[in-house]
């Protein structure tokens, strides 16, 4: 195991979340797999999510999912967690908790609060 990586190293596997995420998924449990996230556990949706960063985290280098104000809710339940996959739709790239689980309704709106991806350090 490496002691120590440059930030452009984590940097460069931040970019490939930023440049390849074509969907972000809302979802009712945690996906592990791309097929979880489009459809076992699909709430919702937001097409091209946009990001901010690579920048320093509170240990290591982050990315930001940014502020969502306009996704689309196609089945009711409890939005628990984010999921993101890839344009060549095979690829879950990143999956994680919101910060606290909101009802939606199917045919709805859902927004969420920018939330950070963070690639801790090394050391």
């Amino acid at each position: 195991m490496a002691n120590y990586l440059h930030d452009d190293i984590m940097d460069a596997g931040l970019a490939v979340i930023t440049s390849l995420t074509e969907n972000l998924y809302i979802t009712s449990a945690v996906a592990t797999t791309y097929a979880e996230a489009l459809t076992t556990f699909n709430l919702g949706v937001k097409a091209t999510p946009t990001f901010t960063g690579p920048a320093n985290g509170t240990s290591g280098r982050k990315i930001t999912i940014d502020a969502i104000t306009d996704g689309t809710v196609s089945t009711s339940g409890t939005a628990a967690f984010w999921a993101l996959t890839d344009n060549s739709a095979t690829k879950l790239l990143a999956a994680g908790p919101l910060a606290a689980g909101v009802a939606v309704a199917a045919g709805g709106v859902f927004t969420l609060t920018a939330t950070a991806i963070q690639i801790p350090d090394v050391a």
